[in-house]
């Protein structure tokens, strides 16, 4: 519950109220008014909500039909001229995030809030310290892969930050369920479209950065998706970062006046000795580790993962257990064919996540080795070339392309652009279970592998902004088993 008087304060102190609009109401009517419910959904409003008109493509007629149910207030960066009052901001969806704080009685306030921000890795880090502070503590997690506010049922999450609204909705379950800790990815989208405005963190991380969601829809230059990343560090307690990350110095010089950690092999928590399924560590973590997720990167995010927990309350013991632990759908899920050879199922999506995960499976694998891959369609569309450019890197492996989420584009036109970077031969196959069958058939022996990257645990595919039933990626190659 929210009354009026307190969102007009909130607004007001934040620099964002322009005034309420009354329309054909009488100017002392809103006065007392109070609101059980928020939404920015017109499909789902009552007399007594607050809606919020938000985004590019809201139409007038979302909030009229909304009015014929009931709706009674809106909050909107515009008058929409209707007949009832409206709350005119500089930033909706600024006023948005502090106003669900106070609605859900600021539930950031009674969890420790963990936050992972990076190009990649951001889902098995999580993955990494939710499993530690199990151990121990209560965790709620918002994971791309998986969500959950209690511990024990998990679901698919729309999106890898979400909304406001429904960001500290979640975060009051969690409290309510009597969880302690939450941790949380943190895209650059989040801050851009200021889904996390307002919130400090207990501990931020920023595992890594490279050319990513730049395109008209998303981030228009690099800089621009840099920039948004490191808001996390701003907006943080204390910071743990990659100190072998691109463009780490100028992170550095951002946050050397917080509480800090770094890691990696230009700092005192460092990797000293790695292999398949463990590694030992120098500095507060320091020992020795056993690990589920092959690859030198994977271990890099328990590290990270583990720093920040210690940070949050983990005793070492639970830090090396957690690790262990962990394994995560969709990262690094190996099958065996009956002839010997080896299927990798991994959620790697772009230039940087692909080649590690080639690398790491070229360590393992010395025979045949066939990569299917794609790019989605309307989003991240910067992957194309570095796909192409990449895979000129590596003339001993067959690759075949495939796709990934085409959206509203052609998945043939898509391959053929990253086929257009290429100066190496590669095959199209646009079907992917196909694609995954005739990769399988190409193997002989133990050496041999298939490396099937993108899609990972997903079990659809988007297609004209719709989700299309696919089994999913591992599901598909154990029918071929």
């Amino acid at each position: 519950m929210i009354t009026i008087e307190t969102l007009l304060t909130i607004l007001k102190e934040d620099g964002n109220f322009r005034h309420i609009n009354h329309n054909k109401t009488s100017y002392n009517t809103w006065s007392g008014v109070q609101f059980d419910a928020l939404s920015y959904d017109s499909r789902t409003v009552s007399p007594s909500t607050l809606f919020f008109a938000k985004g590019a493509s809201f139409k007038r007629e979302f909030l009229e039909k909304a009015i014929e149910d009931g709706l009674a207030f809106y909050v909107s960066e515009m008058d929409y001229e209707l007949d009832i009052p409206v709350i005119l901001v500089n930033d909706v969806k600024q006023a948005m995030s502090l106003i669900a704080m106070e609605f859900y009685d600021h539930p950031e306030q009674k969890l420790k809030l963990l936050a992972f921000t990076g190009t990649k890795g951001k889902t098995t880090a999580a993955y990494f310290a939710y499993s530690i502070l199990s151990q121990s503590h209560r965790p709620a997690m918002l994971s791309t892969m998986n969500t959950t506010l209690d511990g024990v049922h998990f679901f698919k999450s729309a999106l890898t930050t979400p909304e406001s609204l429904d960001l500290f909705a979640m975060m009051a379950k969690a409290v309510e369920n009597g969880r302690t800790h939450l941790v949380m990815e943190v895209s650059s989208q989040a801050y851009l479209v200021k889904r996390v405005y307002g919130l400090t963190f207990d501990v931020g991380v920023f595992l890594n950065i490279s050319p990513d969601h730049i395109g008209p829809i998303e981030h228009p230059t690099f800089e621009d998706y840099f920039y948004h990343k490191r808001l996390l560090m701003d907006n943080s307690r204390a910071v743990i970062v990659n100190s072998g990350m691109e463009h780490f110095e100028a992170v550095r010089e951002q946050v050397i006046t917080k509480d800090h950690d770094f890691y990696g092999s230009a700092s005192d928590n460092a990797i000293l000795d790695s292999h398949g399924f463990d590694f030992a560590v120098s500095g507060k973590l320091a020992g020795h580790y056993d690990i589920q997720l092959i690859g030198r990167f994977n271990q890099e995010n328990a590290l990270a993962a583990g720093l920040a927990c210690l940070r949050l309350g983990a005793s070492l013991e639970d830090i090396r257990a957690g690790i262990a632990q962990t394994s995560v759908p969709g990262r690094m899920e190996v099958l065996t064919q009956k002839n010997g050879a080896k299927i990798f199922v991994d959620y790697a999506h772009n230039g940087d996540s692909v080649k590690k995960l080639i690398d790491v499976v070229l360590e393992h694998q010395k025979g045949k080795v066939i990569l299917i891959l794609g790019a989605t369609g309307n989003k991240g569309e910067s992957r194309r070339k570095d796909f192409g450019l990449l895979l000129n890197h590596y003339p001993q492996i067959d690759v075949l392309l495939t796709a990934d989420d085409p959206n509203r584009e052609d998945p043939a036109a898509i391959a053929a652009e990253i086929q257009s970077y290429m100066t190496r031969p590669s095959q199209i196959e646009v079907d992917r279970e196909k694609a995954i069958q005739l990769a399988m058939s190409m193997t002989k022996n133990n050496q041999d592998a298939v490396i099937i990257a993108g899609k990972g645990a997903d079990a659809y595919q988007i297609v004209n902004d719709r989700r299309e039933e696919y089994a999913g990626d591992l599901e598909v190659a154990k029918h071929y088993l």
